[in-house]
């Protein structure tokens, strides 16, 4: 069996994002493939996809962290379903895009280059969308709802989990931008939980964090769920 290996991207591509750079940086007992910290999107797209050890965890910064990974699993396994757990879409353009933080645009790159198609992917816990979002969501038949998981991983090789924590109710997570009105963590867990019982996690990242000691141990239990008895001993 194969065992997860860490890789930290501490970046985030918009503004004032230091919170979310320094929470890739915590300590949570999983063995290290790489450190990824590169200039520029483009350069860390190519050096994330390039770094995935057999079975990554991805620690950023902020959600672009998700987009390398997807690239990197698609062009090892083929066809990928992706489950974007998150409260904001991260479906917008530049074009779209009401702050122009590249933050708020990963999920719709790695549906627009091709990483994973729509009908491969699920939107869970989204609660603050732009209308562009809303628009596209439904132009493209994106799913927002777990009861499709079963038909959106069918086919695929299995899928990615990426995990922006501020899809967590305010309360239950330290995160870089809070949004009340979320499930549980608990609630977060069975959807992760889910995924996996249906087919093979093939990397799991988390994004939008704030380094605290609280959070080690939750990031150790979302990371648990998606690939038991695989990240840590015990």
């Amino acid at each position: 069996m194969t065992d997860a290996a860490l890789v930290r991207v501490p970046r985030a591509w918009g503004d004032g994002g230091e919170a979310m750079c320094e929470a890739a940086m915590m300590d949570i007992g999983l063995a290290e493939s790489a450190t990824v910290a590169m200039s520029t999107l483009d350069e860390q797209i190519t050096a994330v996809a390039a770094a995935l050890p057999d079975l990554p965890v991805i620690l950023g910064g902020c959600c672009c962290a998700h987009i390398g990974a997807a690239a990197g699993l698609a062009r090892r396994h083929g066809r990928i379903s992706v489950i974007w757990l998150d409260a904001h879409g991260d479906l917008n353009t530049p074009e779209s895009s009401p702050s122009g933080n590249e933050w708020g645009m990963p999920f719709r790159r790695i549906l627009d280059d091709g990483h994973a198609a729509a009908e491969d992917c699920v939107l869970l816990g989204a609660r603050h969308l732009d209308p562009p979002e809303v628009d596209f969501i439904a132009e493209a038949g994106l799913a927002t709802s777990s009861s499709a998981m079963e038909s959106v991983v069918s086919g695929s090789a299995g899928a990615y989990v990426a995990f922006d924590c501020d899809v967590v109710d305010a309360g239950d997570i330290d995160c870089f931008m809070p949004e009340p009105g979320g499930p549980t963590l608990d609630e977060c867990l069975r959807m992760v939980r889910s995924v996996a019982a249906l087919t093979p996690v093939l990397g799991v990242g988390l994004t939008g964090l704030v380094a605290s000691e609280e959070n080690r141990g939750r990031v150790r239990q979302i990371i648990g769920t998606a690939l038991p008895a695989r990240a840590f001993d015990g």
